[in-house]
């Protein structure tokens, strides 16, 4: 479980913005294009953009600021529109840490971002959250045969396309600019680093890890 930060906290930075205002010294003004943007609901472009994204992060925060990122994937449409205002987030097995159903417990305000391959362009979406079991809505998200056991409902309160800078200067998407998987250990190598669980070897937890790919992704 995530520790709480402690109260006070030294950082090296020496020359920081305290306010909006130096801030805006620094940054100007958003085009009138950029703040008309924001839509209060989804519209028909939001609509088609989440049923063709396999892919979403989920950001929150608990009462105490603490911040998490989980991402959440599958075929694209996996994220269910019930109309303009509200969206369906199934939860597929992962590795039960909950962070963000726990952040939405205590608050519940949370932060979208849908992605599809290929595309540079983003679509944000804000609102606020609740953990849903409804068992007819959660029958509408199954895959593989699998009904989620929980879901996220997010009324949606703000919603616009983000565009492609950030996406163009990362290359995200140009496959020769990707690294070779070598530059980094396993995954089971690095835990073997961080965690050095007891009697298991870094190919050991490499086998874990790839069973889990094959029998528990739903």
């Amino acid at each position: 479980m995530r520790e709480t930060l402690p109260a006070a906290m030294t950082y090296p930075f020496r020359d920081t913005v305290t306010s909006e205002a130096g801030l805006r010294e620094i940054i100007g003004e958003p085009s009138e294009l950029v703040l008309r943007k924001q839509l209060p609901a989804l519209d028909a472009h939001c609509r088609a953009f989440i049923a063709r994204s396999p892919f979403v992060l989920v950001g929150t925060a608990n009462r105490r600021g603490m911040c998490d990122v989980s991402p959440r994937g599958d075929a694209p449409g996996f994220v269910l529109v019930l109309d303009d205002r509200t969206l369906l987030i199934p939860d597929r097995p992962g590795n039960r840490r909950i962070d963000s159903f726990r952040n939405v417990l205590e608050n519940p305000h949370v932060g979208l971002l849908f992605v599809i391959p290929g595309f540079e362009e983003t679509l944000r979406v804000n609102g606020r959250a609740r953990l849903v079991r409804d068992a007819d809505l959660l029958a509408q998200l199954a895959a593989k045969s699998k009904t989620p056991t929980i879901a996220l409902g997010v009324e949606v309160r703000e919603a616009f396309l983000h565009c492609a800078k950030a996406f163009k200067r990362s290359a995200l998407w140009q496959s020769e600019t990707w690294p070779e998987r070598g530059v980094l250990p396993s995954l089971g190598a690095m835990l073997q680093d961080q965690v050095r669980p007891e009697e298991m070897t870094a190919e050991q937890l490499d086998c874990q890890i790839e069973e889990s790919y094959v029998k528990r992704l739903y």
